[in-house]
């Protein structure tokens, strides 16, 4: 008897046990609440609440970056690239005749926004390439709402960056922080104006990847090497700030992953170190100086490797060595799988293009590679695409204020691709009077006003002092029998 009680009360003991802790564990939201009546014994609790919360308060990254962040707001009055026979304006049909081609005015201007983080005290701000790309007028908005037209200073599609300026003094700013540091699963902060409207906007999240390529940098020189990020990122943030807990500027918010156009989940941003390397080179040379190795790749993995039957699982596979550049030269062949340059390990793609894209022609490399199981180091001097080691400024000053554009001479290539004696390459169109007309990125320049074009010099001769229309003509490389003519109208 005494046996049966003593199981009956067990088995009453162990259902009163599982029933209580049912619905502990289950009422309200199933949300466990820690107060100082559950604390477990085994957990340190620390008197001083703000040295356990400090490195989760963002009000001084907050208070830091939010005053340098900018709404960017763009208008597109014509548009920007369509070719062929239209309606010719009755003024350039008695000034020149019948001879040119204009592309179509838009009916209604299109507008778009974004945001950017100013650099400098002076007013240069960094923004994506694509909240810019295509303005004919782009107004800068400051969180205390000043408002202010800005230029154009320089643009880079293949890592999606631009740099423009305002004119005023005086201005919070952020400075670039070494992107190389930052560690995956720190906390950082967002800042921007999500869906244009929402100026200001802050918010958090830490970093999830490094060296995150997404191919979403439609470029066949793209160099994407993302800071990844579950902090919020909405459209509208592009070209917001990404900073860390002390508020230094660590990334260009630039790309969110999502198939409904709204944060989902990850965003992504380009790295400082990037970004710091492009906007000098654009304030120094008008354009971005970049050095090439002279090499296709792929990045290896499990079936990569298998494919090639290679014995590593990380590195950068030489596919081809481009004839005449820098890996050529040093002896790197087809095959060589790049394990490190200089003291940076190569695990993947984005390692690489990071690196060499932070490089300008005339840089000098050491490159290892692992060719049949062994290790080989070749140095190398970075050229440019065109094989040279010579820095290129871009064409400035009055004449690109003027016509809204970058030009440069035509290459020797080029000239005997073409079968040219000379001319000047449109190398970029920005916001002014060529973009307007539908002048696009690479149409080279023979002749002003019947005038032939071989240089710069003679580029800036039939400029010089130039009023009224004018009559522009020359080719498109991807169809250069097809000669193009523009009629100008310069103030």
């Amino acid at each position: 008897m005494k046996n049966i009680l003593t199981t009956v009360f067990t088995a009453v003991f162990a259902s009163l046990v599982t029933l209580a802790a049912y619905t502990y564990f289950n009422e309200d939201s199933r949300i466990l609440q820690v107060d100082e009546t559950t604390k477990p014994a085994f957990v340190n609790y620390v008197a001083d609440r703000s040295a356990t919360m400090a490195p989760f308060d963002f009000t001084a990254a907050a208070e830091k970056a939010t005053p340098a962040v900018v709404h960017i707001t763009s208008v597109q009055q014509s548009a920007s690239a369509s070719r062929g026979d239209e309606q010719i304006p009755e003024f350039f049909r008695d000034f020149f005749g019948d001879q040119f081609r204009r592309s179509p005015q838009q009916q209604r201007p299109r507008t778009g926004a974004g945001s950017g983080v100013i650099i400098s005290s002076d007013g240069y701000i960094v923004s994506n390439n694509h909240v810019i790309d295509d303005a004919d007028e782009l107004t800068v908005v400051l969180v205390d709402n000043r408002s202010y037209s800005a230029k154009v200073v320089g643009t880079d599609p293949t890592t999606d960056l631009a740099l423009i300026k305002i004119d005023e003094e005086d201005l919070p700013y952020l400075s670039f922080a070494n992107s190389d540091q930052v560690k995956i699963g720190e906390w950082v902060l967002a800042a921007g104006n999500p869906f244009s409207y929402l100026n200001s906007t802050v918010t958090a999240g830490i970093v999830s990847a490094k060296g995150r390529s997404i191919n979403i940098l439609q470029n066949q020189y793209a160099i994407e090497s993302f800071i990844q990020t579950d902090a919020a990122v909405n459209p509208g943030n592009s070209g917001g700030a990404l900073v860390d807990i002390d508020g230094n500027l660590i990334g260009i918010n630039t790309a969110i992953a999502s198939q409904t156009g709204s944060y989902v989940g990850y965003s992504f941003a380009v790295p400082s170190n990037i970004a710091k390397k492009v906007v000098e080179d654009l304030k120094e040379y008008g354009t971005v100086q970049r050095g090439f190795l002279g090499v296709e790749i792929v990045g290896i993995n499990a079936r990569v490797a298998d494919e090639f039957d290679l014995d590593v699982n990380q590195g950068v596979l030489v596919r081809n060595v481009v004839e005449g550049g820098s890996a050529e030269e040093a002896g790197i062949e087809e095959g060589d799988i790049i394990m490190q340059v200089d003291e940076k390990k190569i695990l993947r793609n984005s390692d690489l293009l990071s690196y060499i894209g932070r490089k300008r022609p005339g840089d000098n490399v050491s490159v290892t590679i692992n060719r049949d199981g062994k290790e080989k180091t070749f140095d190398m001097t970075l050229k440019t695409r065109e094989g040279q080691t010579t820095l290129v400024r871009a064409q400035r000053g009055e004449m690109f204020d003027r016509l809204g554009a970058e030009f440069m001479e035509l290459s020797d290539e080029k000239r005997e691709e073409f079968d040219l004696a000379g001319g000047v390459e449109v190398s970029r169109v920005y916001p002014g009077i060529l973009r307007q007309e539908g002048i696009q990125n690479g149409f080279i320049i023979t002749r002003i006003d019947n005038q032939p074009i071989r240089s710069i010099n003679d580029l800036e001769e039939a400029l010089e002092d130039k009023e009224g229309g004018m009559l522009i003509e020359g080719i498109y490389p991807d169809d250069p029998e097809d000669p193009q003519f523009y009629g100008l109208g310069l103030k």
